[in-house]
């Protein structure tokens, strides 16, 4: 385990990186940055399990929390990406207080929840399998994300569901579930947007978002309006804003010298 779940409980910004290329080279190159933890996700991506247990043998060591964005709130999902090694999971989609309970209760043994047992990567095998089972739900992140009109609706029931370390609004979902869909910045989205994060900061449930732009303007503006859970980027991102960047300016000096 990182230190995320620490961070989160002091009131402290946990920033991550998002992982959308199948590789454990990418994640290991995200890992070796000043990131406090790395989501994969699995639920838009060709990702798949042999791919995260590789994933978890790369950036173990580096300090960083491995998290998962499951496809959906599935128990057969989560067992898996948990005894592949990871720490914590991202669940899709929670809209209900009944879903936040499932979400929750896929994460932890019994009697907290409903993970099975197991002698996989996650407890070296078996060879670890005692403190592993002791320390687990403890130190198990659950994350929910709050991305449809829905959410809105139910937050207050959401949140106060034990076990959630912190949420992730989803912006885009959200707004299409409004029928606005990518509209961010539309006044109905926005207002949607502050009644999910003003019920976080109200229930003391760390709020977090995804600033999918190479921004840090806007990184600013969202930890001063109280995120704490921040996703910056996908690698997908870096990569074409390297390419972008460096293109620019070497197409500049070859016109220049015409």
């Amino acid at each position: 385990m990182g230190t995320t779940k620490a961070k989160l409980m002091r009131g402290e910004v946990a920033l991550g990186a998002w992982n959308m290329i199948p590789h454990p080279n990418v994640a290991e190159i995200l890992a070796g940055e000043d990131f406090d933890w790395i989501c994969v996700d699995m639920e838009h991506t060709a990702h798949d399990f042999q791919t995260l247990e590789n994933i978890c043998r790369a950036v173990k060591g580096s300090g960083k929390d491995l998290l998962v964005r499951l496809p959906s709130c599935d128990d057969v999902a989560a067992k898996k990406a948990l005894d592949c090694g990871a720490d914590g999971i991202i669940v899709p989609c929670v809209n209900t207080r009944e879903q936040a309970e499932h979400a929750v209760a896929v994460a932890k043994y019994p009697p907290e929840g409903i993970r099975g047992a197991s002698l996989a990567r996650c407890t070296d095998f078996g060879r670890n399998f005692s403190d592993y089972f002791k320390t687990h739900n403890d130190g198990v992140l659950v994350i929910v994300m709050l991305e449809h009109i829905d959410s809105v609706q139910n937050v207050d029931d959401i949140l106060s569901v034990p076990g959630i370390d912190a949420t992730f609004i989803g912006p885009y979902d959200l707004s299409a579930s409004m029928e606005l869909a990518g509209q961010l910045d539309h006044p109905e989205v926005l207002a949607a947007q502050k009644i999910l994060l003003d019920a976080c900061i109200r229930h003391g449930v760390p709020p977090g978002f995804h600033i999918v732009p190479n921004d840090p303007p806007q990184v600013a503006r969202r930890i001063d309006m109280g995120f704490r859970f921040i996703a910056l980027g996908l690698d997908t991102g870096f990569i074409i804003d390297g390419c972008r960047t460096m293109l620019s300016e070497v197409r500049k000096k070859q016109k220049s010298k015409l």
